[in-house]
């Protein structure tokens, strides 16, 4: 705990086996409370990899949910466990969990209820191997973003997120995507629910075992961000209302 604040990490796995205990073991236990596993249906054997691990929690879908499905199982789990800070943390190691303790401590100090971590900030996504075209497509989304939501993030786009209590129980998360778009959805929640989000520094790691979302799917990705932020507006707006932006 911090500050006697519950902290929970999350760990949203698909064919996740090679990776899985590398991720795990740099957790640091000495301020994360519980984890949980969900398996979204992999074909490799993570789920036995977690339980040899003695990750306690752990939930198999039945069927392939896709990303965002998997996510909401997450958070729903880390509330009903009574978590105060969710950890998003892709068990794929291409985010470092040495972060975790910075991320949580900015929530557990009441100065943010977001906190991302950017793999833009400080210079060194290409460096750390990201492909060029995803780079540049970063970018350009993350502009049309910021200015669609009034905003200033460096990403819209990275995969390690924490969250307060507060956020999960306040936005309409379960109404969103079960694809990768999901992961965009939430951040547009987010803004216009008022909640500030902060970014730290992220180091980038692109190697074999880590996953990546094939041509198609970031195609239709791209097109999901673009369409989530001019809903964004418009709900701004007050032309048109989207069932994602209903409050709890």
């Amino acid at each position: 705990m911090i500050n006697d604040k519950k902290v929970v990490v999350v760990l949203p796995a698909y064919n996740a086996s090679k990776t899985l205990e590398m991720t795990y073991r740099e957790i640091d236990f000495s301020i994360v409370d519980d984890v949980i596993l969900v398996d979204d249906l992999s074909k490799d054997d993570t789920v036995e990899v977690g339980k040899k691990l003695g990750i306690k929690h752990i939930i198999v879908h039945e069927q392939n949910k896709g990303y965002g499905g998997n996510q909401k199982s997450c958070y729903n789990k880390s509330l009903e466990l009574g978590a105060d800070i969710v950890i998003m943390l892709h068990p794929d190691y291409q985010y470092t969990p040495k972060l975790i303790p910075s991320m949580a401590h900015l929530i557990a100090s009441g100065l943010y209820h977001v906190v991302l971590g950017s793999r833009i900030l400080g210079k060194g996504a290409l460096r750390g191997g990201m492909p060029l075209i995803k780079y540049i497509a970063n970018r350009g989304l993350t502009l049309f973003q910021n200015i669609m939501m009034s905003a200033k993030l460096s990403e819209y786009h990275t995969g390690y997120r924490a969250f307060s209590r507060e956020v999960l129980e306040k936005v309409n998360y379960n109404a969103n995507s079960d694809n990768f778009v999901f992961d965009n959805q939430m951040l547009a929640q987010i803004w216009y629910a008022g909640f500030d989000i902060a970014e730290i520094t992220c180091p980038t790691k692109y190697f074999d075992d880590a996953s990546s979302i094939n041509f198609k799917n970031s195609s239709i990705y791209g097109i999901g961000v673009l369409r989530t932020s001019i809903q964004f507006r418009l709900q701004k707006w007050g032309v048109m209302k989207n069932k994602i932006f209903s409050i709890n």
